[in-house]
């Protein structure tokens, strides 16, 4: 497979930011053996099992008489032939502030698939960013499940893989189904928190202070 190449600054911009948001209706709209047919919000999604839309649903299973879809982690059996429209609860709002360090940067403590990390929160990056060593820790499979490709670092090119993470918590906040780069190698420092998990949020300045809120 041909590696894509693109500088670091802007690698992550021109992939997968579409963001996930709150689902108001979903119908499933035909059914055939490993496929669904679902309208989502009034956009129309043709998937096939194991796709995602670009909402952040997922078709587990799909058979003539019923498909097990996956939304927010959770999954529910959907039987074709009654009228399936369902509107989700708007979530709950949460907010989180984080002060900058004696270093001049925001640090802050969070999970990645559950698992405890340490964030360096950057509004000026693209996108979650980590390396090799530390997606081992968390356990992603970058190698099987990630896209290859190749970005720009300050020490030049590097290998790196376009992942999906289940789900990206700080404190209270947390996201799913959130893009990510895992860059190859051991490169010092914590992992990047930006804007594919920092673009979902409202996120202000004040001082010393940036404050998160989930929209």
């Amino acid at each position: 497979m041909k590696k894509q190449i693109l500088p670091l600054a802007a690698y992550l911009s021109l992939l997968f930011m579409a963001d996930a948001y709150a689902i108001e209706k979903l119908e499933v709209q035909a059914l055939f053996s490993n496929k669904a047919v679902l309208m989502i919000d009034g956009k129309r999604h043709i998937l096939a099992v194991g796709q995602t839309s670009p909402e952040g649903v997922k078709v587990i299973s799909a058979n003539s008489r019923g498909a097990v879809l996956e939304i927010d982690g959770q999954q529910k059996q959907y039987d074709l032939g009654n009228t399936i429209s369902t509107t989700f609860t708007k979530r709950k709002s949460q907010k989180e502030t984080i002060f900058v360090n004696s270093g001049g940067m925001f640090m802050t403590f969070g999970n990645i698939n559950g698992r405890s990390v340490r964030f360096l929160v950057d509004t000026g990056a693209s996108a979650i960013a980590m390396n090799t060593e530390q997606a081992k820790q968390l356990g992603i499979r970058y190698d099987k499940a990630g896209v290859r490709g190749s970005v720009s670092t300050a020490s030049g090119f590097a290998d790196a893989y376009r992942v999906r993470l289940k789900s990206v918590s700080v404190g209270r906040i947390t996201e799913t189904n959130v893009e990510a780069f895992v860059i190859d190698g051991n490169h010092p420092g914590p992992i990047l928190l930006g804007m594919t998990f920092l673009g979902r949020l409202s996120v202000e300045h004040s001082g010393n202070a940036m404050t998160l809120l989930q929209k």
